[in-house]
């Protein structure tokens, strides 16, 4: 009782570790490689930081783990309760965007976030100590042993590990946790860059850069399909719903494969196009296209489907409506590569759930040690999921060794 409890990384799922665990008293190190800590919180929703979504789908979760365990896992601090915690925990109005569903902080500073988790911890007793490079988590008998770079060891009664994953290095992800959970013997399922920007190989759509419709995308052989913002850049294509379906993408070309990605423009499918097309009249094709389309990103599909600018639609040919029909309703991106974890928001894969005790984050291999945040191996779509699952987990992690 004399060791204190030592949390490792003060990103998300650390703060709130810390923050748990020290709500009894107990003494609570967190220890942060970096010189402020919640670097992801800084930067996500471009600096807005979209703490939660306004209604959580466990199922959009995606892990190679037991899903009943992850769900179980999300199910355990209520989505409202979190909303609670961070009105009045930390004293912020969260705000609804309704087009995305997003909960924002109504300054729309991310920086009050992560300064008020930080200052919460601090209030509740967290010894929190930055610039500090863990190396290595050992066991010291019955204890834990926490080594840092430059020599210096703490031991610890218990410890969390909430480092992280691979994604966004230069925010300090450096993969430690997962390395020192493998060296503690924990199956880490296959990771990858997850909600990553795709990339073309020509890019072949960089003249389109900036342009940002709101789309539907598919990916053929699976389930998924999702509507929205879609973002051309000089390399490929971003946007939420380029970044949701990017896992299936990176997958499948780490396997050798390809994963088509098809991508319908406008609210209208197949059969609504056809039906405008099929009903002839004066007016050209490229008018119709455009009143449905940005201009630029129109007149690329109709010169890819070489229509004419002036073909009227009741002048519109089998064939032209053949090619131009696919390209509006169900475009192949031309995608060859992604951005990787340089630009990742979340690490896919990590600690199999199945090594980890669903209401305590406890490892099963290792008492005394936690595991919380992006290192376990379970994420979600874009839109404060990825939060969720930070908050959940690192709250658990610190209830439960708050009474080790």
């Amino acid at each position: 009782m004399n060791l204190p409890i030592v949390v490792v990384g003060a990103g998300a799922a650390g703060l709130l570790a810390a923050i748990f665990a020290a709500g009894k008293g107990r003494r609570v190190v967190l220890l942060e490689r970096t010189k402020d800590g919640g670097r992801k919180i800084l930067i996500s929703g471009g600096g807005r930081c979209n703490i939660l979504p306004s209604e959580l789908d466990p199922s959009r979760y995606v892990t190679a783990s037991s899903t009943a365990t992850m769900r179980n896992i999300l199910r355990s601090w209520p989505l409202a309760d979190q909303r609670r915690f961070f009105e009045e925990e930390l004293g912020l109005t969260l705000v609804l965007e309704p087009e995305t569903g997003k909960l924002f902080p109504s300054t729309n500073r991310a920086r009050d976030v992560r300064d008020g988790l930080v200052s919460l911890a601090r209030r509740r007793g967290v010894e929190v100590r930055f610039d500090s490079k863990v190396t290595d988590v050992t066991r010291a008998g019955d204890a834990w042993r926490v080594h840092l770079e430059g020599g210096e060891a703490l031991d610890a009664a218990a410890v969390i590990l909430t480092t992280g994953g691979l994604s966004v290095p230069a925010t300090g992800s450096d993969g430690i946790g997962l390395a020192v959970a493998r060296r503690l013997g924990h199956s880490v399922n296959e990771t990858y860059p997850a909600l990553t920007p795709l990339t073309a190989d020509p890019p072949v759509h960089a003249p389109l850069a900036g342009i940002s419709p709101v789309v539907t995308i598919e990916a053929p052989g699976t389930k998924f399909r999702t509507t929205g913002g879609f973002l051309f850049t000089h390399r490929g294509y971003s946007g939420p719903s380029v970044l949701d379906v990017s896992h299936l993408a990176v997958r499948s070309r780490l396997a050798g494969e390809h994963q088509a990605v098809l991508v319908q423009w406008t609210d209208l499918d197949t059969a609504g196009w056809e039906a405008i097309f099929s009903r002839g009249g004066t007016g050209t094709v490229a008018n119709v296209v455009r009143k449905r389309l940005p201009e630029r990103l129109a007149d690329a599909l109709l010169a890819e489907a070489g229509v004419p600018d002036d073909r009227t639609l009741s002048h519109l040919g089998r064939e032209e409506r053949k090619r131009l029909v696919p390209l509006l309703a169900r475009y192949p991106l031309p995608w060859t590569g992604d951005e990787g974890y340089r630009k990742a928001e979340v690490t896919g894969g990590g600690v199999a759930l199945g090594e980890i005790d669903p209401r305590t984050m406890e490892s099963r291999r290792h008492p005394g040690l936690y595991l919380a945040g992006e290192l376990l191996d379970a994420f979600g779509p874009i839109g404060g999921y990825n939060f969720v699952w930070a908050w959940v987990t690192g709250r658990a992690a610190g209830i439960a060794c708050s009474v080790v």
